[in-house]
């Protein structure tokens, strides 16, 4: 979700730029414009959420045995208790996210309660938690500023260049920079999937310290997630109409399908033994290739990082 978040917020602010440009306003004008604007969609990102994903809090009579388990990973991870929320999605995921007007959330959806154990729901928290730890939002809020920051470099490269006293270099130089706003879009979207997958493993590591055999918990869940998603073809399509916070998981649903080509000819009998078998499966080039693109980490690479942690 911080990612999708991040990469929302960059595609929007450079936007705004973009306007803001059009109607020759000092540099410094724009600037202020757009951390102004980045601010607010931070403040607000929190009820666009849960406007969109039907999130609801959970009174704690609902679930008290939820709230207790939240409760006491907090106070593990030295952190205030967040609101704890209900996403009504039947695909198992689950996501932090929060502002200062809102307060820190973490939601659970429906299908994740469903899907997994009381033990595998708990380590699954813990990584939530541990982007709220980490402070992963504001992290990947800073990283959704580099596009604004190019582009106003490469328009000042172009500005310079309309008064530039040679004709001929003043082209190079506009060329220039317009290469360099084009080329902002394509490093931001990498560097912004880099950092997310990073602070994946991070969260990751987090649940594997607060949580008692954590990293055995969140192997097995992982797996099931990934496994149960890939069968769930009209689930992941209703939350495909809402792509642009699907970073916000602690799986990507949209690679279910092609990470689950891995789990096609299992049959497992046990949690652990299907989270033996996808650690058995190689990574290929276009696994790797595809991974470079992506908020997240490929689930081969995640569960041997956790086995490590064991």
């Amino acid at each position: 979700m911080i990612a999708s978040l991040a990469i929302i917020f960059t595609l929007s602010t450079l936007i705004l730029a973009v306007i803001l440009s059009l109607f020759q306003l000092g540099l410094i004008y724009i600037g202020i414009f757009v951390i102004a604007f980045n601010l607010l969609q931070w403040l607000i990102s929190p009820y666009i959420i849960d406007a969109l994903y039907r999130v609801k809090e959970i009174p704690k009579s609902e679930n008290p045995k939820l709230h207790e388990m939240i409760d006491n990973l907090s106070r593990k991870s030295g952190i205030k208790k967040p609101k704890l929320m209900l996403a009504h999605i039947p695909i198992p995921n689950a996501f932090a996210y929060g502002s200062p007007i809102a307060g820190n959330r973490v939601a659970v959806t429906s299908g994740l309660l469903k899907t997994l154990n009381d033990d595998e729901v708990e380590a699954v928290i813990g990584h939530e938690l541990g982007h709220l730890k980490h402070r992963d939002v504001q992290v990947m809020m800073l990283v959704s500023l580099l596009p604004a920051l190019f582009y106003y470099i490469g328009y000042s490269i172009m500005m310079s260049s309309m008064y530039g006293r040679q004709r001929e270099e003043g082209s190079g130089t506009a060329l220039l920079g317009m290469g360099l706003v084009a080329f902002s879009m394509f490093l931001t979207y990498v560097c912004v999937s880099f950092l997310s997958r990073v602070r994946e493993y991070y969260a990751d590591r987090h649940s594997a310290t607060i949580v008692e055999d954590g990293a055995r918990k969140l192997s097995v869940s992982l797996a099931k997630i990934v496994n149960t998603t890939k069968n769930m073809r009209k689930a992941r399509k209703e939350v495909q109409n809402l792509n642009a916070f699907k970073a916000l998981f602690i799986a990507d649903p949209d690679r279910a399908e092609a990470e689950s080509i891995a789990l096609s000819t299992m049959a497992a009998s046990s949690d652990q033994k299907l989270v033996q078998e996808i650690l058995s499966q190689k990574l290929t080039a276009l696994d790797r290739i595809s991974e470079m693109f992506s908020t997240h980490p490929n689930i081969v690479k995640r569960l041997r990082a956790l086995q490590e942690l064991s």
